[in-house]
């Protein structure tokens, strides 16, 4: 299944949400970075990543995440348990 992103805004919080849905790979994971990053950088909002409909993450996209939450601060939202064991053993890979 293919990746979408929906872009959703809360004016009253300036939060941009980014809801994922469908499968993640690499490529998936740095097109989302690149998208959130420059919404950030041209709205100045807070970012969150809404995983909730999310059905397969691979290894690969766990660290580009990983980085996304702690290189950007960007809110991770809606994970499965299996998602986030993904993301702990990319955290776990980097050092």
């Amino acid at each position: 299944m293919a990746t979408t992103i929906t872009q959703s805004e809360n004016p009253a919080t300036n939060e941009t949400v980014l809801r994922i849905e469908g499968d993640m790979l690499l490529a998936d994971a740095v097109l989302l970075e690149k998208i959130a990053v420059e919404i950030q950088s041209e709205t100045g909002s807070t970012i969150a990543l809404d995983f909730a409909d999310l059905d397969f993450l691979d290894s690969d996209s766990a660290a580009v995440l990983k980085r996304l939450s702690d290189e950007h601060g960007f809110a991770i939202r809606g994970m499965e348990i299996f998602l986030q064991t993904a993301i702990n053993d990319a955290e776990r890979a980097a050092g």
